[in-house]
């Protein structure tokens, strides 16, 4: 018959502590890098963030209004125009299109 190993699994009943233990105390912004794990999925800051009601994908809305992404076809032009211009001409083009009809 075979020997039983031994259980070598770390037990944190036993109160021993690693005294070479040299692991860097947690920062403020070793917490707010860390990843969450909700309902079985891990979760990073990159691809989520706490909303009121748990774990939402995605960036959160600015200024409380979530904006919606939808499909468009817009001409080469127009869209070379507007990046033209660098970073942010999502944006730009989206405050052309509220002057475009009035907001």
């Amino acid at each position: 018959m075979s020997e039983n190993k031994p259980n070598t699994e770390p037990n944190s009943d036993d109160g021993w502590l690693d005294p070479a233990d040299d692991a860097p105390e947690w920062t403020d912004e070793m917490f707010d890098m860390a990843a969450f794990i909700v309902g079985g999925k891990v979760i990073r800051p990159a691809t989520g963030y706490l909303g009121p009601n748990g774990m939402v994908r995605g960036r959160p809305p600015v200024r409380g209004v979530a904006k919606q992404q939808v499909t468009l076809r817009i001409d080469p032009d127009v869209i070379a125009k507007f990046r033209e211009d660098g970073p942010g001409w999502q944006a730009r083009m989206n405050e052309a299109l509220r002057k475009a009809v009035g907001l």
